[in-house]
């Protein structure tokens, strides 16, 4: 199955980033994701099993047990691929508290035989698949207001033609 770890977006911050994101859609164009799919990965697994899922969510667990929520802070607008078409994704400020999650994570991960992307953390929120980006400016927009983010679950993620669902399999509560 395939699967990532992610942190669940406080409701009050998910809020803010589709009204953003519907603000977005005013001015580019491309296939907004719904509220509902809104997360940040910490870490994207890939096809694992099920011994794999069950380590991972110990994996999730032991990182979560002494760690206090992270802050989300909005850092602006990016874009993976190519203007014409591309991921746009709103840019959550690193902080040292949500890039020791993240590495504390990826440790755990390690120690328990469960693969992971050993890409570069990059925070972020996907807004847009096939985005094109305009060559003019945006218009002025709203960023979401900081929150903190108080739960990581590891998801099972299954494309389908109109997009990903996501389906928790385990979540942790950030209780430091």
């Amino acid at each position: 199955m395939r699967t990532f770890v992610a942190l669940a977006l406080p409701p009050d911050f998910a809020d803010d980033v589709a009204a953003l994101a519907r603000q977005l859609g005013a001015a580019v164009e491309g296939r907004f994701l719904p509220r509902s799919t809104y997360h940040l990965t910490l870490a994207f697994l890939g096809e694992v099993d099920e011994a794999q899922a069950a380590r991972a969510g110990d994996a999730l667990d032991a990182v979560c047990a002494n760690t206090a929520p992270v802050v989300l802070a909005s850092d602006g607008l990016g874009k993976f691929g190519r203007a014409g078409d591309a991921t746009l994704w709103l840019g959550i400020a690193p902080n040292r508290e949500l890039e020791d999650l993240a590495e504390r994570l990826r440790d755990e991960l390690a120690s328990r035989n469960v693969p992971f992307d050993a890409k570069p953390f990059k925070p972020h929120i996907t807004l847009a698949r096939r985005a094109r980006i305009p060559k003019a400016s945006l218009p002025p927009l709203a960023f979401p207001r900081d929150d903190r983010a108080c739960t990581a679950t590891l998801y099972k993620s299954t494309l389908e033609r109109t997009g990903a669902v996501y389906k928790p399999l385990h979540s942790a509560r950030l209780d430091g």
